[in-house]
């Protein structure tokens, strides 16, 4: 069995200045987990380009630099040493709709760059986001269609595969992400339980569970039976195992009281209970 803890879960850590990307793989490892699936955010002197280079101030920074590069080898010599692959790479910013032509090139251009990211640290995957309006009008989708085709064959030879996530705009409509997945070949989905627009997370489950080559799984809060009472996770489990999912379970845990490092000790014994009841090898 996989696990992962996506990025975000230590969020709090991060902006505190408690856990830097390098702390983030050794407590993975100490928390048992057996890949690592990063948030963009994590990596800074990368994001501080991608700043740069939005800003209009320095085009070059759509390349990765010397330094850049120097910084990558370090963070992958430590997941190394800790023994951690890298998983899938969640990027915010880089996402495909953008409502004019120059506004979209430069988030490509950034998406270029977490591609090249991805193969200096082994990462086989990348999430990049669909962007634009909830409701996703026709010209959207040929937008959003054309730029993911060309985004998913470009990382295609570099050996990188591109995931969308259901996570803001039109992939808050498990609809909108069935309609772009099957427009798009070679297009993944990073399934996450959670983000759904109002009362469409169990349909989310049921219509997009087959797509699933990533997952996220969230939680915000825990009984005194270790399950979140504000979501049925043993469904979510159970419907993307039925879909015959076999690849990492990552923890995207979000906790209320603001303990994460007890958020994914306790998310990950839920899905290790949830796999095992379901006879999941090594659960």
């Amino acid at each position: 069995m996989q696990l992962s803890v996506a990025g975000y879960s230590f969020h709090r850590n991060l902006e505190s200045g408690k856990q830097d990307f390098f702390k983030h793989i050794t407590d993975c490892r100490d928390l048992g987990m057996t890949q690592l699936d990063p948030w963009n955010a994590q990596l800074a002197p990368i994001c501080a380009g991608d700043e740069v280079f939005r800003a209009g101030s320095d085009p070059a920074h759509a390349v990765l630099s010397a330094q850049d590069d120097a910084y990558l080898l370090r963070v992958r010599q430590a997941a190394d040493a800790a023994g951690m692959p890298f998983g899938c790479i969640a990027v915010d910013g880089a996402h495909i709709y953008e409502p004019t032509e120059e506004a979209r090139a430069a988030n490509r251009r950034l998406a270029d760059r977490w591609i090249d990211v991805a193969v200096i640290l082994g990462a086989p995957q990348v999430r990049i986001d669909a962007g634009g309006p909830e409701e996703m009008p026709g010209e959207v989708f040929e937008i959003i269609v054309a730029g993911y085709r060309d985004l998913v064959d470009r990382a295609a030879k570099k050996g990188i595969e591109i995931l969308m996530e259901n996570h803001w705009g039109p992939s808050l409509i498990p609809e909108n992400v069935v309609k772009i997945l099957e427009a798009v070949e070679g297009l993944g989905l990073l399934f996450d339980t959670n983000n759904w627009g109002p009362g469409l997370r169990e349909h989310g489950w049921e219509l997009c569970a087959r797509y699933a080559r990533s997952t996220h799984v969230k939680t915000f809060g825990f009984d005194a039976q270790g399950n979140d009472p504000s979501v049925d996770l043993d469904r979510a489990i159970r419907l993307v195992v039925e879909a015959g999912y076999t690849g990492c379970w990552g923890i995207e845990s979000c906790p209320e009281d603001g303990d994460e490092y007890g958020a994914v000790e306790k998310t990950a014994a839920l899905i290790k209970r949830n796999l095992k009841a379901l006879g999941v090898a090594e659960a």
